[in-house]
């Protein structure tokens, strides 16, 4: 494992502004992420988590401190250049799967390396598909599949376009204890074999320490 840092965050704070005044949900966050290892980001529900993992993605600007990721300073760059980033050097896995209804498996897994005009999409997304063991659903529809391969389905589709860093946001939060684990086994195998470094949002202590490290977060702090 690199001992470069693919993630750097410091000191990052984010308030809104709420009609009752400031609001803060993050407090003061530091801490690096290597490139090709595995992160957890564990606390109750509110306790800031999605909040920090959107910040680390570059989904929404600090209102202080910094986060680079694979070198470049996020909050310093617009929308759309932060989107460009995002689709070169992050993948994601929501809690929810979401995926297009109307498109296969195949199809939904192969989206972002066609919207880029990459042509060898196809064998790409099949082998994914094999490796998340769906090689005999991939012309199914979101609709014919479980949760369990919905979510799979995910996962290959985050890994297409060769992601430095995951991002993956309660992954088994809608799925069963015995799915959620052959779910998570599957992640850390594929970030594992394409050496990307994960950061995964969890309430669950179990799953957080199949992570090499764990930022654990109270009321927006580091504890």
């Amino acid at each position: 494992m690199s001992t470069l840092s693919i993630l750097d965050v410091q000191h990052l704070t984010k308030t809104y502004d709420t009609g009752a005044g400031k609001l803060t949900v993050l407090k003061d966050i530091s801490f690096t992420l290597p490139a090709g290892s595995t992160c957890s980001i564990l606390g109750p529900s509110g306790s800031g988590k999605t909040t920090l993992l959107g910040l680390c993605a570059g989904l929404d600007r600090p209102t202080s401190g910094s986060v680079l990721l694979n070198g470049i300073t996020l909050g310093e760059e617009g929308e759309d250049e932060r989107a460009r980033i995002r689709n070169e050097h992050v993948g994601f896995v929501f809690q929810n799967f979401q995926l297009i209804p109307t498109l296969t498996a195949l199809e939904n897994v192969t989206v972002p390396m066609e919207l880029r005009g990459d042509r060898g999409a196809r064998q790409l997304g099949l082998d994914l598909l094999r490796r998340v063991g769906l090689a005999e659903r991939v012309d199914h529809y979101p609709a014919q599949l479980s949760g369990g391969e919905q979510q799979r389905v995910a996962l290959a589709r985050a890994f297409i376009n060769r992601p430095k860093v995951l991002f993956a946001d309660e992954p088994t939060g809608n799925l069963d204890a015995e799915t959620s684990s052959s779910v998570i086994e599957i992640m850390l195998e594929l970030n594992r074999s394409a050496g990307t470094a994960l950061v995964l949002v969890t309430h669950d202590s179990d799953v957080a320490n199949l992570t090499e490290r764990t930022v654990r977060l109270r009321n927006g702090e580091m504890v």
